[in-house]
């Protein structure tokens, strides 16, 4: 006896936009990767697009190696603004914060060489990023504040943990 095929439900629009719904103040700019006979140019950043009103005032650049997993975090006051620009980076956000109309909501995107994008984790969204594939993710942060050395606006769980419902495979 053969399964009944399953129709695929949408996932994008005609603007090959995500339909999935998002955490509440999370942005995703889709950023092109134009290429010459030179190599390529991405932009990175740039306030006229409106992914998040707060001008720049701090940048890092951080790397993951393969199977390797940078998470779970999150911050009080900091709205992270986040670039892959190398690796494939399996993004994860989950929503625990309790006045948010995306409540209890989980995220999971995936950006790479080949999808490009900036996107935006709010304070208080919990977040991981794990590189897949075989070579290190490259992301660069521009949050919204400096870091603060003294007294570092970071909280950490562990990657089993009972607040968060996703486990890493």
């Amino acid at each position: 006896m053969a399964a009944d095929p399953k129709k695929d439900k949408q996932s994008v629009d005609a603007d090959w936009q995500s339909v999935k719904p998002q955490i509440h103040g999370v942005n995703i700019k889709l950023l092109p990767t134009i290429p010459d006979d030179r190599g390529t140019l991405c932009e990175m950043y740039r306030p006229a697009w409106g992914v998040h009103p707060d001008p720049l005032v701090y940048v890092y650049q951080v790397t993951i190696r393969p199977g390797q997993i940078k998470g779970w975090v999150k911050h009080a006051n900091q709205d992270d603004r986040i670039f892959v620009s190398m690796g494939t980076a399996q993004v994860v956000l989950y929503d625990d914060r309790p006045d948010s109309p995306t409540k209890g909501m989980l995220n999971e995107f995936f950006f790479s060489n080949l999808n490009r994008g900036l996107f935006t984790i709010p304070a208080g969204v919990w977040h991981a990023l794990r590189a897949v594939g075989t070579e290190d993710v490259l992301f660069i942060n521009m949050p919204n504040r400096a870091y603060e050395y003294a007294d570092p606006d970071k909280y950490r769980l562990p990657l089993n943990n009972d607040v968060i419902p996703f486990k890493f495979k």
